[in-house]
């Protein structure tokens, strides 16, 4: 059995050391192998194995901050499955940090209800994680292949058979993993590397299966914004005591939500952009330097460090923060066991869209779906199961051009910001579609490998923003600024069949 595994961070690399023990796996990496978002995670991975939490608990926390669309059994099979994920990373090599009892040290981050964060090298998890994870696979049989962009999946009879990179050659395999990852760089301001363009999604669309909730994009609340890119300041500050102060120094999330800084990162996020638009200012303020400075640099060495790098010192006073594109909520269809709608095609991690995050992700759940249902899509191939069932709810057909792209990423990056950004309204979202609709009709023309996957990515995204006429979760629209029960349900896109 020959499987190809389709991106390099948690979910990739899991799922292609699991497969190695029954297949021969290819791996490919659009990047170098560091070049990931599970590399620049710095918060941590959310479990219940502390001897007063539970996966109920946890369950309990996520869908609470879901905004109404989680699915509650994929919650708890992400929640039940968290432990055995966690002592697989410790054998993995992964070492979480330990209080001077030796206990596993756990923080409590935004919407959860107990301390349940495993954190590694205080802030620099990721790292962790992903240092460990290659030096397993460099360790395995697993053929790894890096700096190829895959431009298009296989189809024949209806089924998955492989896919085809930037430079035309066919990879067949008997059945493919994505693990692409996120589309934070569809979006000039975030916390997501460069190649982080939401391809597993345009791919999967390409190749007939459903896509849902493309609209939900997550902003992280606290990022430092500078000339180049933003640098993430983990929630973990604010499980530690940080505070938001506006433009005349005062906390503004006591009276916004009962949890204030520790409400899920829809209300912060939502909380920050008012706050700005109300003091016209393009920030506000994060402060911890109430806390011992050699404590901070201690729990916080990659905050520290990134933002004295950005000339900005979190142990002497407030630094400049504001949101941030982070994760995206929609992706790829699949049910608990990673299986799309198209026979032989497997999603899993960030690029997928299980049903676990809902319309609202919590704070370091992220880590623990990546290694949660990669060991479960894993499991799938290897049983040979077949294609997971259409969704239930109605499916949008869209009778879309597929030639075209935008100019450059750049341009696509503007329009993101500016047109599909934390703040929508109607008028500038048909805006960003009539451009969308110019580049279709364009020549392929960039030497972008992966801009014409972008950019269909950009234009999924933009169009579900239109149709859904409420704010729910990280969906912000500001003509129709509640949630309406009759959208309490997900969307659902497919590329129509002539």
């Amino acid at each position: 059995m020959r499987i190809l595994v389709i991106g390099s961070g948690l979910a990739g690399i899991n799922a292609a050391l699991l497969a190695s023990e029954f297949a021969d796996v290819t791996l490919l990496s659009k990047g170098p192998l560091d070049q990931t978002n599970t590399q620049r995670a710095q918060g941590g991975i959310a479990a219940a194995v502390a001897a007063l939490d539970n996966p109920r608990l946890h369950a309990d926390d996520t869908i609470r901050a879901g905004a109404g669309l989680c699915d509650p059994d994929v919650v708890h099979a992400l929640t039940a499955d968290g432990p055995d994920a966690i002592e697989r990373l410790r054998r993995l090599g992964v070492e979480f940090d330990r209080d001077a009892s030796g206990t596993i040290a756990l923080a409590t981050e935004g919407a959860h209800s107990a301390p349940r964060v495993l954190h590694a090298g205080g802030d620099r998890t990721g790292v962790h994680i992903q240092s460990a994870l290659v030096a397993r696979l460099a360790e395995s049989d697993v053929e790894v292949r890096t700096e190829v962009t895959v431009s298009d999946l296989i189809v024949e009879a209806g089924r998955c058979v492989g896919a085809i990179t930037s430079g035309r050659e066919a990879l067949l395999a008997d059945a493919v993993l994505l693990a692409t990852g996120g589309a934070g760089a569809l979006y000039r301001t975030t916390t997501n590397p460069a190649n982080a363009t939401g391809d597993g999604m345009s791919l999967a669309f390409r190749a007939g299966a459903v896509v849902r909730d493309p609209e939900f994009v997550q902003f992280h609340p606290t990022a430092l914004v500078g000339a180049d890119s933003a640098f993430l300041i983990s929630e973990a500050l604010r499980g530690d005591g940080a505070v938001l102060l506006d433009a005349a120094g005062e906390r503004f999330m006591l009276t916004l939500h009962p949890d204030a800084e520790l409400a899920p990162r829809s209300v912060v996020a939502r909380a920050i952009t008012e706050t700005m638009r109300r003091d016209g200012a393009d920030h506000v303020m994060i402060d911890i330097s109430h806390l011992d400075a050699d404590y901070l640099r201690r729990r916080f060495p990659g905050v520290y460090r990134g933002a004295l790098d950005r000339g900005h010192d979190i142990t002497v006073g407030p630094i400049p923060v504001a949101p941030a594109a982070h994760y995206h909520m929609g992706g790829v269809y699949t049910d608990v066991d990673g299986r799309t709608t198209v026979p032989g095609l497997y999603a899993a991690g960030e690029c997928a869209s299980t049903g676990a995050h809902g319309a609202n992700r919590v704070a370091s759940n992220s880590l623990l779906e990546a290694a949660v249902f990669s060991s479960r899509a894993t499991n799938a191939i290897c049983d040979e199961q077949a294609a997971a069932s259409p969704p239930g709810s109605e499916i949008q057909t869209l009778h879309w051009r597929l030639e075209g792209c935008a100019p450059s990423l750049e341009r696509l990056q503007e329009t993101m910001n500016d047109l599909v950004g934390i703040s929508r309204r109607e008028n500038t979202l048909r805006e960003a579609l009539e451009r969308f609709d110019a580049w279709a009709a364009l020549p392929m023309g960039s030497d972008e490998p992966s801009l014409p996957l972008a950019t269909l990515s950009g234009r999924l995204i933009a169009e579900a923003a239109l149709q859904r006429t409420e704010s729910r979760g990280s969906h912000l629209r500001l003509d129709f600024p509640e949630e309406d029960p009759a959208w309490q349900r997900h969307s659902h896109w497919q590329l129509a069949r002539e």
